[in-house]
């Protein structure tokens, strides 16, 4: 009796404890922390039980280590279903320690659906295109770098095992957290033979030396030990595939890309997004979060994919221009031009294969951490590097001790290593450098998601005009009919048209008592040039430029109702219907 006492308390004070970590998860969403994994997944449904009428919380599949990839789909049934209208498919954190990603996925998510009711503009999106939102993609990677201790650029990739070492062992020698604050810092240690020195106006910080200078200190690399006794540290932790280079597109090997993996969509969770996707072809929009540097980034990843079509351009250009003024200070730019080439580049995916308009949006420059009244100083010249030089970390040593007190760095501590001896270790610590500081997250989510937003607002809006109806004779009639596209972004990518990646867009003429005799582009309405189609004049393919509009002429024998029937996989549906009388 009461090992079935002992039971049934355990089973309620876990049901009261879950309950009680679901309440910490409120609507509407706050943003002055960093959400976990456990917590992302909560806020997900918490959304979808807030907005039943707008949302649906989508199971997408399983991580390499069983966790769950849930998606939020943002869409008003009353307008149509989903698939009727433009996609827009927005995901953070494919790389497991760039988490901010994630807060803008779920901002964005957040701030369409507070906002429907009571912002005009932001209703008449909700109501125009459908919303695909993983905010998590490697949900491993942000399991493990919130849980773990970490520095910044650790728990990157999928959590596939890997023998690096090749010892025969896998992924036994991680870092780490020697002395147990939650951080995988740097060690040092004293050494009249070292490489570095202590800057002179700054002890926290090491500059390296000259020719004929003494040194002072070895750099010893992260925390650690020698876990598995074979005369190294931290050389085996977890196996590196990066999720960004296991596309099922221009993919290389990764004797040519490292971390590509064995081969493509070897990450299970990564081959569940990339099914999830293919089964949503209305995507004309991607925008992919990730940091850091301050980028807004267009494809291709490499040069073999160059050079897009000019229109194709041309969009990229207008939704690129207008996200860097709404973002100040990032720069828009291409992958492989601007940045380094990558290949199995998810981006490259959903444009090379899905025909989206693609960005990745790198979030957060870390010389916005600044204690200085002086106007930031741009050095062009400098390129774009995720490394910093020692008066950027002076700079920022000044914004940590000034504005964030302390937050971001730890203060070099002796320790009694098992191999290295007496070392010191310090350094920035797991949020940081490319993370912001918290206070810092309201201004970067809400800007980034409203890049998205400025993207979305350009998704195609076709309307149809039937005019300069004429009866030519008896039961003969000449119509004209105009397909206009209001928004920058086309009903096909040019991409896509080149490659015949999916059907064009459809123009359908049908009634019970008429034939459409003859049919086909109005090419000049002045002198009445048409380049009729030889064959079933009544089915018309066609795609509408941004901006633009395409005319039809139709010979059409009958009378009665006609309908006027356009659809396109990207761009929805449109019908009219004309009395010839």
């Amino acid at each position: 009796m009461k090992n079935i006492l002992s039971v049934l308390l355990i089973t309620i004070f876990a049901i009261l404890t879950s309950n009680s970590s679901a309440q910490n998860v409120t609507i509407p969403l706050r943003f002055d922390k960093y959400y976990t994994y456990a917590e992302i997944n909560e806020a997900i449904k918490a959304l979808n039980k807030a907005y039943p009428d707008l949302t649906e919380a989508v199971f997408v599949g399983k991580s390499d280590e069983n966790r769950e990839i849930w998606a939020l789909e943002i869409n008003n049934k009353l307008t149509g279903n989903k698939l009727s209208k433009p996609g827009v498919y927005v995901d953070g954190n494919i790389h497991g320690n760039e988490i901010q990603a994630s807060e803008v996925v779920l901002y964005f998510a957040d701030y369409l659906l507070k906002n429907y009711k009571i912002n005009p503009e932001i209703k008449k999106l909700v109501d125009k295109n459908a919303y695909y939102l993983i905010p998590t993609v490697n949900v491993d990677g942000r399991y493990h770098f919130m849980k773990d201790a970490n520095h910044s650029s650790m728990n990157r990739g999928l959590r596939i095992p890997k023998d690096d070492d090749r010892d025969g062992l896998f992924d036994e020698d991680f870092a780490d957290d020697l002395d147990g604050d939650g951080n995988i810092c740097q060690m040092r240690k004293k050494d009249p033979f070292g490489k570095y020195k202590t800057d002179p106006d700054e002890p926290r910080v090491m500059i390296r030396i000259k020719d004929g200078e003494k040194g002072e200190w070895t750099l010893l690399g992260s925390e650690g030990i020698d876990n598995d006794n074979d005369g190294q540290i931290n050389e085996d932790s977890e196996g590196y595939v990066d999720g960004n280079r296991n596309w099922g597109y221009n993919w290389e090997p990764n004797y040519v890309q490292r971390g590509s993996g064995d081969f493509p969509f070897s990450g299970t969770g990564i081959k569940a997004i990339g099914n999830y996707l293919n089964e949503r072809p209305n995507i004309l929009v991607v925008y992919a979060f990730h940091n850091t540097g301050g980028m807004i980034l267009r494809v291709p990843g490499s040069k073999e994919l160059s050079p897009l079509n000019p229109n194709d351009i041309a969009v990229f250009d207008n939704l690129g221009e207008h996200a860097e003024k709404i973002i100040p200070g990032y720069k828009y730019l291409i992958s492989w031009k601007d940045l380094y080439t990558t290949y199995g580049d998810f981006t490259d995916f959903t444009f090379g294969v899905l025909g989206a308009y693609s960005f990745v949006g790198e979030l957060f420059k870390s010389e916005d951490e600044t204690y200085s009244n002086e106007p930031e100083n741009k050095k062009e010249d400098e390129g774009f590097s995720f490394r910093e030089n020692t008066e950027t970390q002076k700079e920022r040593l000044k914004f940590n001790d000034k504005v964030v007190h302390g937050a971001l760095f730890k203060d070099w501590t002796p320790y009694k290593h098992p191999v290295y001896g007496d070392i010191e270790i310090g350094g920035w610590v797991k949020l940081s450098s490319r993370l912001p500081h918290t206070f810092m997250l309201q201004d970067l989510v809400h800007r980034n998601a409203s890049a998205v937003i400025y993207a979305a607002s350009q998704t195609p809006e076709v309307s149809m005009d039937i005019f300069d109806v004429k009866k030519l004779e008896s039961n003969l009639y000449q119509v004209r009919v105009r397909l206009v596209n209001s928004k920058i972004i086309p009903t096909m990518c040019y991409y896509a048209i080149k490659k015949n990646l999916y059907p064009k867009d459809i123009l359908k003429i049908n009634g019970k008592n008429i034939k459409v005799v003859s049919g086909g582009i109005l090419e000049n309405s002045y002198t009445n040039k048409v380049n009729y189609k030889e064959y079933k004049p009544e089915v018309q393919f066609l795609t509408i430029p941004g901006n633009d509009k395409v005319e039809f002429q139709f010979l059409i024998s009958g009378n009665g109702n006609v309908k006027f029937d356009y659809n396109s996989q990207k761009a929805g549906s449109v019908i009219k219907t004309y009395n010839l009388k």
